[in-house]
């Protein structure tokens, strides 16, 4: 009988033991597993707010769309509009938009607001404290392109030249140029401006000799139909250690970019020019679940991604959480950063000044 009644108590002690291994199992997939809220439910589509069809933005935010519709169980679709000041106040709102395709100078201005920051008396942006960054993407870089034959050869000798500028249906534009003078201590005032509407009708002026300078996007399209009429040159911003903070705190966001002799069309020697990122949007009401997914959606379909647009090439992953940011993460991509470790106390530093920001 002492045997019988031994064996129920060691078959007790098993079976206790497979439960608690089988809870403890359970502990450690529940610690891998994202946080989402029980009821959060991932929405079938989601959409992508940018310039319209035809810009480059455009055709960013369409790849970023077809690597998350491949790589995330949700769709997505890019939603053209005139511009960043356009679409903002609905990304703020969480109406309309669920994302967007903003650089990083911009949401610098409309998230902090223009009583908060102006960059050269100027900030064009309603202020939009609920926007917050899904990624860091890739870096544009824009540079001054003067007749190949000129004897401008850094941003210095524009001082009293003929410079396409003011851009109003361009404004990035002139806070481009703003911040390439800024890097050698000059300002617009210093030039002598010819008014152009946008970015392309700087070059057409270049091209027909009614400016001596005008602002493009390095290696662009128009820069290589300028190069193949007239011959181009880009030149340089300052670019010693004080230029570079000159830079900085003239427009937050930018960043000098050094370019070998030979890398692009116009580049004929080596150069420094103004670059800024290009980020995902969102707005901090959006699911935590839905940003989770785009993010690993972008996160995993690199390839995917670097294939739909030569720029999207440098939109690689170890950028995408970064302390060179103006704008606060949201949650959902916090979450992903933390469990692929990319996530560190100095990014949670800048997070929590910029949170401080909002609205001020």
């Amino acid at each position: 009988m002492r045997v019988l009644s031994c064996r129920p108590r060691a078959l007790s002690l098993t079976v206790i033991s497979a439960r608690l291994l089988v809870a403890f199992s359970l502990t450690a997939l529940i610690g891998l597993t994202p946080a989402f809220a029980a009821d959060e439910a991932l929405p079938k589509s989601v959409s992508i707010g940018s310039n319209p069809s035809g810009t480059l933005f455009y055709a960013l935010a369409s790849g970023v769309a077809a690597t998350i519709a491949k790589h995330a169980p949700l769709k997505a679709e890019p939603a053209p509009y005139a511009g960043s000041s356009t679409f903002l106040p609905l990304l703020n709102e969480g109406r309309e938009l669920d994302f967007g395709i903003n650089n990083a100078v911009d949401m610098a201005m409309a998230y902090r607001g223009p009583d908060q920051l102006k960059i050269g008396g100027r900030n064009p942006f309603a202020t939009t404290p609920n926007a917050r960054l899904v990624l860091r993407g890739g870096a544009m870089t824009v540079g001054f392109h003067v007749p190949k034959n000129s004897n401008i050869h850094t941003v210095k000798d524009l001082k009293g030249r003929k410079v396409a500028g003011e851009y109003p249906a361009h404004q990035a534009v002139w806070y481009n140029g703003f911040g390439s003078l800024a890097s050698c201590g000059m300002t617009w005032a210093e030039v002598d401006v010819v008014p152009v509407p946008a970015v392309n009708d700087g070059i057409d002026a270049l091209k027909a000799g009614r400016v001596e300078a005008a602002l493009h996007a390095v290696g662009s399209g128009k820069v290589r139909e300028a190069d193949a009429a007239i011959g181009v040159r880009m030149i340089s911003i300052c670019d010693d250690a004080k230029s570079k903070q000159r830079l900085r705190e003239a427009v937050p966001g930018y960043y000098a970019s050094r370019w070998k002799a030979g890398s692009t069309a116009g580049v004929t020697e080596d150069v420094s020019a103004v670059s800024y990122d290009v980020y995902v949007t969102t707005h901090k009401k959006m699911s935590n679940k839905a940003v989770y997914e785009v993010v690993k959606a972008l996160w995993d379909g690199q390839k995917t991604l670097f294939g739909k647009h030569p720029i999207l090439k440098r939109w690689k992953s170890d950028r995408f959480a970064s302390t060179d940011i103006t704008l606060p993460y949201h949650p959902g991509a916090i979450q992903f950063y933390k469990e692929k470790g990319v996530w560190t106390d100095a990014i949670e530093k800048v997070q929590t000044r910029l949170l401080s920001q909002a609205g001020k």
